[in-house]
Formats: C-alpha cells, structure tokens, sequence
C-alpha cells in the first residue's frame, strides 16, 4: 500500500479524506480561470485522480487583428466560426494560461488537471488523464466484453468495460449522485468528531 503521495489504493478513509481536500476547487477555478474565458463559472469535476474544468466559451467570433498567427483558426468566408473552430481557437489562444494554472492546482490537490471547453452544445476534453484500473473478472463478466468487442462496439475488454461504466452512469445518474451526496455526509461527521 503506497502512502498519501503515491498512486495506491490506500485504505477507504485516505481517499475519501484526499477527495474532500479539493472540496474547494470550483470556486479555487472561479477565482483563477481568467475573465472573458468562460460566459459563467466553469463546471469543475474532482475525483481522486483528476481535476476537469469545463467552461461553455463565448458565442462571438474570436478577435483577429490582421493576418492570423501560427495555428489560429479563422472562419472560411469572414464570418462566425463553427463551435468546433471556436473550441480550437480557445484552445490554442490559452495554452499557456492553462498550463500554469494547472500547475499550480497541481500543486494544491494534488490531482492532475484536464480542460475543456463547450460552445452551442458542443464540446472538447483536451488532455484527460487515462487511468488503468485493477479490477478481476470472472468468465461471464469477461463474455460480456468480449460479446462487446466481437461486436464492433468495443475495440479492446478496456474499452468495453469503459463503455459499460459510461453506460451505468448515464441509467444510474440519480442514484450515484445519491451515494456522492451520502459519503459526502459521512466525511463531513467523521471530520466533525472527536479527535479532530
């Protein structure tokens, strides 16, 4: 078993306490993400890996001042940009800004910080971390990824157990965000008690 710092399992109550102390990353973004970035508060994600912040970007045109630079993105005939071309300007306009106040979250949380970006419904994850996850299958759990793979759905048992994670997430949304809300609980009496 690693330690707090490692990339361990660790027991329950060490990663409950880490994902609690990032409990204030969204209004920490808020204060740092720069103004104009977003049209409101980006939607921040903590789990005990990982930081996503996610913001929808503004709906106007991005300002050129005459020829474009290096890698900018302009619309074809002059006029408004497509989401997709919105989303890679902004990408590419704050890479750096983004990079140090990742860094610096980082350093906070101790998590790894992913960015992204929404505009007319659209949107972009840029750099999410991948994270392999141990887990033993017994064969019927393993015949249902290979059904999944043998079937075109998935290309690899990774992907396929990926795809079945995402799909219980989506019909168990209610649910999940019932247990979220009861650990949260939990953690805020166990910091409440003696001894603390």
């Amino acid at each position: 078993m690693s330690g707090p710092r490692g990339r361990g399992y660790g027991r329950p109550g060490e990663r409950a306490e880490k994902t609690l102390s990032a409990q204030d990353a969204p209004d920490w973004f808020a204060a740092h993400v720069p103004a104009g970035w977003f049209t409101g508060p980006p939607a921040v994600v903590v789990d005990r890996d990982e930081i996503t912040v996610v913001g929808e970007i503004p709906a106007e045109d991005p300002p050129h001042s005459g020829a474009p630079r290096s890698g900018e993105v302009t619309s074809s005939a002059g006029g408004d940009l497509d989401a997709a071309a919105r989303i890679r300007w902004f990408r590419e306009r704050t890479r750096d800004e983004r990079i140090a106040i990742a860094a610096e979250a980082e350093r906070r949380y101790g998590r790894k910080v992913a960015w992204g970006a929404t505009a007319d419904g659209a949107g972009e994850l840029f750099t999410v971390l991948s994270v392999p996850v141990m887990t033993r299958l017994r064969q019927p759990e393993r015949q249902v990824l290979d059904t999944l793979v043998e079937s075109g759905v998935a290309r690899s048992r990774s992907e396929a157990l990926a795809w079945c994670v995402r799909l219980v997430g989506e019909n168990s949304d209610t649910w999940l965000r019932q247990l979220r809300e009861a650990l949260e609980q939990v953690e805020k009496i166990r910091s409440e008690g003696p001894g603390n």
